[in-house]
Formats: structure tokens, C-alpha cells, sequence
């Protein structure tokens, strides 16, 4: 069975996507610990991060690397944070957001879906898109 994020780059459930390519894709997520809060996954349906192929793990991390760099810059963020969860969707995936401090890294304080505002949903994805020079599929 597919995960949702499988799902998502599939085409089959909709995401706002800010980054594309052949092995890596990346989208806010719909429950944020701030706007901006991008997941950064593999095409490829892998569960674990530490049972994908050493080159996908390195591209991973570039392209989170970059894209931590434009949410810094697009939300004028001290630090972009980074986890590593992985027990709430199989289907390995990197959380990347804007943060000041270490309580930002708290899930149980992120904005629940039917609470985000829409327009500031838009804008984050404007914004960082705006920075990574990619179009409203990721692609650049």
C-alpha cells in the first residue's frame, strides 16, 4: 500500500509543492510548527532514512540543505530546524521550518490542519518557491 506522501507525489492527493526533481521532492506540510515547515522526501517509498541508498540520502540532505538556506532567507529565521521523525508517515522524510529556538522543535504545538490560514499557507509557499527559483510543481 502506498504511503500518503507517496500518494501526494503521485498526483493522487494534492500538496503545495515547492521543490522537484527526479529523486527528491519537497512540500509544506499541512500541519506546520511554523509557516514555511517544508517535508523534504524521496520519491523513492523508503520507511527507514537509514535504509535508503547512500546517494539518495546524500541528495536528500542537499537539497534540504538548500532549501533551509531559502527559508532562512524567505522568513528572515535565525536557524532553519531539522528533524528526523519518521513514526508518523513510513515513508522516510526530513522536517524542515523557521525557527529562533529550541522550543519550536515541539509537534505537539504545531498548527492543527483545520486551524492553518490559507493565505499564509500560499504566501510561505510563494516565498520560498521565490528563493529556490522553481514554479508552483517545484520544477525550476
Amino acid at each position: 500500500m502506498s504511503s500518503v506522501f507517496s500518494k501526494i507525489i503521485a498526483g493522487e492527493l494534492p500538496g503545495t509543492f515547492i521543490y522537484r526533481d527526479d529523486t527528491v521532492v519537497a512540500f509544506l506540510t499541512i500541519e506546520p510548527l511554523a509557516y514555511g515547515h517544508t517535508l523534504v522526501v524521496p520519491v523513492e517509498e523508503v520507511d527507514r532514512w537509514t535504509d535508503l541508498e547512500p546517494a539518495t540520502w546524500v541528495h536528500l540532505n542537499e537539497v534540504a540543505q538548500e532549501i533551509g538556506q531559502a527559508i532562512t532567507k524567505a522568513f528572515d529565521a535565525p536557524r532553519a530546524g531539522y528533524i528526523i521523525a519518521g513514526f508518523d508517515v513510513p515513508h522516510t522524510h526530513i522536517h524542515l521550518f523557521p525557527t529562533s529556538k529550541m522550543a519550536d522543535y515541539d509537534f505537539s504545538a504545531a498548527i492543527p490542519m483545520d486551524q492553518t490560514d490559507p493565505a499564509r499557507m500560499t504566501a510561505a509557499a510563494e516565498a520560498l518557491r521565490a528563493e529556490l527559483g522553481t514554479d508552483a510543481s517545484g520544477r525550476r
